[in-house]
């Protein structure tokens, strides 16, 4: 699922039950807003100091200092939409989410089997589903006999 408007589009009511289930969730970028919300939600606030300075000019100068303690959103939801493509957010149930770099695929063992590194290594969906029943004309079958 890249969007939760996909998930509730196919199961409705039963979407939210979905994702509560989920003890991992990985965001890899998008801007579907019901997505980014929730998401900005998640990552929570952090506490930052606020300090404001004010003069007044008159006949008397005055200087005034405001310090106050507030809530910033960790990523807004703006942050969210123009995250890095490099970049990642990785939820796992019990541990606070966290930013990190994307893998790259071109490093995993098995690359040389995905059809970015060889267009021969393309899977047909549709050439697999009407060859799969297909009897094979050189293939051995082995025919059991059930005696009821």
């Amino acid at each position: 699922m890249q969007a939760q408007s996909q998930l509730k589009a196919i199961y409705k009511d039963h979407a939210d039950t979905i994702v509560g289930n989920c003890d991992s969730t990985l965001f890899l970028g998008g801007k579907e807003k019901t997505t980014v919300k929730e998401l900005s939600e998640t990552l929570g606030k952090e506490t930052i100091d606020l300090y404001n300075t004010s003069e007044t000019r008159s006949n008397q100068k005055s200087f005034g200092l405001n310090y106050q303690k507030t809530g910033k959103e960790l990523m807004s939801q703006d942050e969210i939409t123009v995250m890095d493509g490099g970049k990642c957010i990785y939820q796992l149930r019990g541990v606070r989410p966290f930013l990190s770099d994307k893998f790259d695929i071109t490093k995993h063992k098995n690359y040389k089997l995905l059809e970015d590194y060889d267009k021969r290594n393309l899977f047909d969906v549709e050439e697999y589903l009407t060859n799969r029943d297909k009897v094979k004309l050189h293939s051995s079958y082995k025919i059991n006999r059930l005696n009821i």
